[in-house]
């Protein structure tokens, strides 16, 4: 693959062989791509990412791109996505992309140059796919930055297609070429795959390289005034995607410290059935009188229920929210179940047996009708 001709009766361009062959020490930015995005994949390992796939819950921990958060102003997560990836296949074929195409476009373009297409098609690609995908999908990997580079060694190729040997530039070109369509195309037949990122990284890869490579670098001149159109195309798409970037469904923070009071009522929620259990086996073995038992379940039961529901209820969350339901069916329950300690308070003061039973059979009960659900009847005695 890195081995070229030129037609009979042409002058080598200078550097033409040593641009397409080299050592790895040539090709610096390429190797600490590929040892960067291994060692990410590594280091989620250990955090608890899965070796063939990766809960979304892990990803988003390590800076996927997902558009309630990228929106709602976590933007670095545009540049975090591209060294993420959701299982060892799907590392494992974009490093062989990576490893196949980045070497040979770094000896092509130089590595500053190199780097700047790389990064900003694997940005720009992240951009478009925010813009495509919505709320609905989070997105992570290499694949955008790659097409970028292949993007770039397309325009190379072409503008170079009359120094390059007609069997190398097909073998090359087409291959670049065919790789890009195939893999777009799967794109639009196989769910899961970001094809924006693809389409965005690929054609940003094209317009920046062309906008990088001065009129007398090898691979054919490029007129000033096409530069400036490459680079004046690129931003304009930019400002485009920009500007068309939809409103979150709802607001992560606010989904963040949802799942945050969540986490706090269920740990709450378990403190107090223990302390609900204690009260009532103080009144069995202790012999504490049914206004001292009354007491403890107003201060220690009902109170803390009140106030639970006082703090979910605080929570300003859109209905799209992934918790929304769940903060609406822990304010109900927290209600219920406040409203069932007080009552079998009242019960107690009053030494109301069938007050009490009916307290005790509505916290039984909270549970389900806080989800809308008919509970199981008691056995019969």
């Amino acid at each position: 693959m890195n081995k070229m001709h030129l037609t009979a009766g042409q002058d080598s361009p200078p550097g033409i062989t040593e641009l397409m062959h080299g050592r790895l020490i040539l090709t610096p930015v390429t190797v600490a791509l590929v040892g960067t995005n291994v060692l990410v994949f590594a280091a989620m390992l250990a955090y608890g990412a899965g070796l063939w796939h990766s809960p979304n819950d892990i990803q988003l921990a390590w800076g996927a791109s997902f558009g309630p958060a990228t929106k709602d102003g976590e933007w670095w997560r545009l540049a975090t996505a591209m060294f993420l990836h959701f299982g060892l296949v799907h590392l494992a074929m974009n490093m062989w992309a990576l490893w196949e195409g980045g070497r040979l476009v770094e000896r092509l373009y130089g590595s500053g140059r190199f780097a700047v297409v790389y990064f900003v098609s694997g940005l720009a690609g992240n951009l478009l796919s925010l813009v495509a995908q919505g709320d609905r999908a989070v997105s992570g990997g290499a694949s955008g930055a790659i097409f970028g580079i292949y993007g770039a060694l397309l325009v190379w190729l072409w503008r170079a297609r009359r120094q390059v040997h007609p069997t190398e530039f097909r073998w090359l070109f087409g291959g670049a070429a065919v790789f890009s369509a195939a893999t777009i195309g799967l794109g639009l037949l196989i769910p899961g795959i970001d094809n924006a990122a693809h389409i965005g990284g690929l054609t940003s890869g094209a317009l920046i390289a062309t906008a990088l490579t001065s009129s007398g670098s090898v691979g054919g001149p490029t007129t000033q005034y096409g530069r400036w159109l490459a680079a004046g195309t690129f931003l304009l798409a930019m400002v485009v995607l920009a500007t068309r970037i939809p409103e979150p469904e709802y607001r992560w923070r606010e989904e963040m410290q949802a799942r945050e009071e969540v986490r706090e009522f269920v740990a709450t929620d378990e403190r107090i059935i223990r302390r609900w259990h204690e009260i009532l086996d103080a009144g069995t073995h202790e012999g504490a009188s049914f206004e001292e038992l009354a007491g403890r379940i107003e201060s220690d039961i009902t109170l803390e229920y009140r106030k639970s529901f006082e703090q979910l209820s605080a929570l300003n969350l859109d209905p799209a929210a992934p918790s929304a339901m769940t903060l609406d069916i822990l304010r109900k329950y927290a209600q219920l179940r406040g409203d069932a300690s007080h009552w079998l308070a009242e019960g107690l003061r009053l030494k109301d047996q069938q007050l009490i039973r009916e307290a005790l059979e509505m916290a039984r009960r909270a549970p389900y009708e806080a989800q809308g659900i008919e509970p199981p009847a008691l056995p019969e005695r």
